[in-house]
């Protein structure tokens, strides 16, 4: 059970993610430096208990339009070997220390933990509330087992989605931008999907697909 401390962060999350964010392709801002608002998302429990795993929502109101992106992190107390290229950035934790922030796509912990959570064999937890399950994050899945750890992916992105590709054939598709008014077909060829909430900047609550799962039967 991950424990949510109330604390202080020197960079504060938001703080790196407004350097980070530019240099993704899938950014869709005109500014060099977002102006970002944490709106909503959901953690998930390392098993192990050693590494923090955060799917978070922030919205870029810097544009005439609000962006949502889809953010998976993970912290780690050490740099974890070989990722050097998915490094958000360090934070001094006011409890836990130097924290390690990763782009959570190219972390093994929380691509088995959303794989664990399209199949149900994991329960979505509430963003700031310790050990509290999130029942606004809903998931489906109907197709042969996915791979269990260790397993070697790679990981590309476009112009909205990060595309992690298991052996076996197994495609997680991260869906970055997150618009819940434009028609999206991604979840009507998957195999399985997790589904998550928000808070736009006009105070509404909305949804949106947040990954979708294909298998190569």
């Amino acid at each position: 059970m991950a424990i949510i401390h109330n604390t202080t962060l020197k960079p504060t999350k938001l703080e790196l993610l407004t350097a980070w964010l530019p240099t993704r392709p899938w950014y869709q801002g005109s500014a060099a430096a977002p102006e970002l608002v944490k709106a909503g998302g959901f953690r998930l429990d390392d098993p192990r208990g050693e590494v923090g795993i955060e799917f978070m929502v922030a919205v870029d109101t810097s544009g005439p339009e609000a962006v949502a992106y889809h953010v998976p992190l993970t912290y780690r107390g050490a740099p974890l070997p070989g990722a050097e290229h998915a490094l958000v950035g360090t934070m001094e934790h006011g409890v836990l220390g130097p924290r390690w922030a990763y782009d959570g796509c190219h972390d093994p912990v929380l691509l088995d933990g959303l794989l664990a959570l399209v199949e149900g064999r994991a329960q979505a937890q509430a963003q700031s509330v310790t050990d509290t399950p999130d029942h606004e994050v809903t998931r489906s899945y109907a197709g042969p087992a996915l791979p269990s750890p260790p397993w070697p992916a790679e990981v590309t992105d476009d112009e909205r989605d990060t595309v992690v590709t298991a052996e076996g054939g197994t495609v997680l598709r991260v869906h970055r931008v997150l618009d819940p008014t434009a028609p999206d077909t991604r979840p009507q060829t998957a195999a399985g999907h997790v589904t998550g909430a928000w808070q736009t900047p006009d105070g509404t609550r909305t949804r949106a697909v947040f990954a979708t799962v294909h298998t190569a039967s």
